[in-house]
């Protein structure tokens, strides 16, 4: 049975994923998992494959989503971003790495309501310098 945090991190990998899709990306992977960690979404935009970090807060008790991307994360995203290529490829591709943070209502609720927020998205293209 998953745990309320795992909950919350599939919610905001859905969201994140319908947000690409309405900005015109293709979802290509999602939780590609090597030995350097995992990768919560691949997409595509035209020709450039993109790397997606996805972090979902409810409420700053913990820090925002944004403050959570910490360097040692960083390496391990290029890492796997890497090992994605060369074990999926094209090798040669151009990619990036991108960064979506997402605030839910810190209230938990079970389904919208009226007077319930939305979720806030912020997508940071480019979030790990190459």
């Amino acid at each position: 049975m998953p745990t309320p945090r795992t909950r919350l991190g599939h919610r905001g990998e859905e969201l994140a994923r319908q947000y690409l899709e309405r900005q015109g990306y293709r979802v290509v992977a999602r939780n590609y998992r090597c030995a350097w960690g995992e990768i919560d979404l691949v997409a595509q935009e035209g020709e450039e494959l993109v790397f997606v970090e996805v972090r979902t807060r409810r409420g700053d008790a913990f820090g925002t989503p944004e403050e959570s991307l910490t360097p040692a994360k960083a390496r391990h995203l290029v890492a796997s971003a890497q090992t994605y290529l060369q074990e999926r490829g094209p090798e040669n591709a151009p990619w990036r790495i991108d960064f979506i943070g997402i605030r839910l209502d810190p209230r938990p609720a079970p389904r919208q309501e009226a007077g319930h927020s939305s979720p806030r998205i912020h997508h940071l293209k480019h979030a790990v310098e190459l």
